[in-house]
């Protein structure tokens, strides 16, 4: 009886273990999409935090502006410390884009922000918002 019930829990810990570590996480994994922040120039935005609707805290983007995120996913960009009232003041305004890891503009990105309501992503990748404006981007 003893071998028995030792050979049913070890059927079931192999069953069990088998779905582990495989399909799921790698699925996951093969999703996951990245994008940049990055100023006019190209010159990345690092340090900006976001948070996307798959992530359970908030994170920074790296230091070359690089955020990763898992579609359909809401990302929400905080630009405090940023200006970026283009009414008001061209010439100091901060222009930060959305990027492919070849420089390439993200356009028709729908999004909006705290201070107003929603818009689209230009060619570019560049979008307008307020200082210190909170921005949700339906990536």
């Amino acid at each position: 009886m003893k071998k028995l019930i030792a050979l049913v829990v070890s059927i079931v810990a192999v069953i069990g273990l088998s779905g582990c570590g495989g399909g799921g996480g790698d699925n996951y994994n093969d999703n996951l999409t990245t994008l940049f922040l990055v100023d006019e120039a190209g010159f990345s935005y690092g340090g900006i935090p976001y948070k996307c609707d798959s992530m359970r805290d908030w994170e920074l983007t790296a230091p070359n502006g690089e955020f990763t995120f898992l579609p359909p996913d809401n990302c929400e960009f905080d630009f405090t410390g940023l200006e970026g009232d283009y009414n008001v003041n061209p010439a100091v305004d901060d222009i930060v884009r959305i990027t492919d890891d070849l420089n390439r503009g993200k356009g028709d990105i729908p999004y909006e922000c705290a201070s107003f309501g929603a818009s689209m992503t230009f060619g570019d990748g560049s979008f307008y918002y307020d200082i210190d404006d909170q921005c949700v981007f339906y990536l």
